[in-house]
């Protein structure tokens, strides 16, 4: 997955999460509704039409429709209040979601590709496909096409990596299906190896984009960091905080599509303990507003002001 899906400063990404939950459901709630159909239509036209290639466009199209009661299951259980036992939310309840789709679309791919060898094995046992096939398989690749475009608008909108994925899961199929539909011509010119041939290339679509879904979000739950950009635009925002000097080791996690962060923060070592906590409560709300924080622990660092260090040096001077 692309971090840059989620970097668009065209769309507005102070979303609530009630409003982040809406437009995740309402977005896969559409994405249902297609894949219900299409997988139907897909493996009952696949069977009749004798299309190794279309049944497998099928079976994508069935695999996106578990994936998208996935994330309802994940975005529901996602949105909970903290609790004891888990203080910081479930947030990561999404990025293990994204874990299982990753799995879900390689363990489907390798049926595929065993299906497909299994075919090309022997060659004789290839039947010319009913052109049925090819029309069902055009109208599957521009449903999907459409059907990504908008589910990536809306993931964008709302930062979330979940349906980022999900919309990407869509993108895939429409990509399976255009590979399916050259299968399906060749097999209609005389070609009637080309059918599982395509079959066998989408199963190794599907495996691929399973793997990288997958592997992004473990290393998100094993604490990996946010993208460099981000933790500039953190610092950043520390430092226009009012009384604050410096800023270091400024560490970051990602949780789920929120962010942990713990920084030290410098301040005036002459302050008193209350100015410099007011000031450590200013930098933790600044970043918190313009920032998918989630929480923010700062450490206060005093240091000696330039005030202070300039006076110490004039002094040296003037002594010796």
């Amino acid at each position: 997955m692309n971090p840059a899906d989620l970097q668009d400063d065209s769309e507005d990404s102070s979303f609530t999460p009630e409003q982040r939950k809406r437009a995740a459901d309402k977005s896969t709630w559409v994405s249902v509704a297609v894949n219900t159909v299409m997988s139907i239509t897909q493996i009952l036209v696949g069977i009749s039409a004798k299309s190794q290639g279309l049944i497998a466009d099928g079976i994508h199209s069935l695999s996106d429709l578990i994936g998208d009661f996935v994330v309802l299951f994940a975005s529901h259980h996602g949105q909970k209040d903290a609790d004891p036992e888990h203080p910081y939310g479930h947030q990561r309840f999404e990025t293990a979601a994204s874990v299982f789709l990753g799995a879900l679309l390689v363990s489907v791919a390798l049926g595929m590709l065993w299906a497909s060898l299994e075919k090309l094995k022997d060659p004789d046992s290839i039947q010319t496909v009913h052109a049925s096939a090819l029309w069902v398989v055009v109208a599957a690749l521009v449903l999907k096409e459409l059907l990504f475009r908008y589910m990536l608008r809306v993931a964008k909108q709302v930062k979330s990596s979940m349906l980022v994925a999900n919309a990407w899961h869509a993108r895939s199929d429409a990509a399976s299906s255009l590979v399916v539909a050259i299968g399906i011509i060749g097999n209609l010119l005389g070609y009637p190896i080309l059918d599982p041939i395509a079959a066998l290339f989408v199963g190794l679509m599907i495996c691929k984009m399973g793997w990288k879904f997958g592997s992004s979000a473990f290393h998100d739950l094993m604490d990996r960091s946010a993208d460099e950009q981000e933790v500039i635009a953190i610092t950043a925002t520390l430092m226009q905080t009012p009384g604050v000097l410096g800023v270091h080791d400024v560490r970051t996690r990602k949780m789920g599509d929120m962010i942990l962060v713990d920084a030290h923060i410098e301040v005036d070592a002459y302050l008193t303990v209350e100015v410099g906590h007011d000031i450590g409560l200013a930098a933790r709300q600044a970043v918190m507003q313009r920032h998918r924080v989630l929480n923010l622990m700062t450490h206060i660092d005093p240091v000696p002001s330039k005030t202070d260090a300039h006076l110490t040096s004039t002094k040296g001077k003037a002594t010796a």
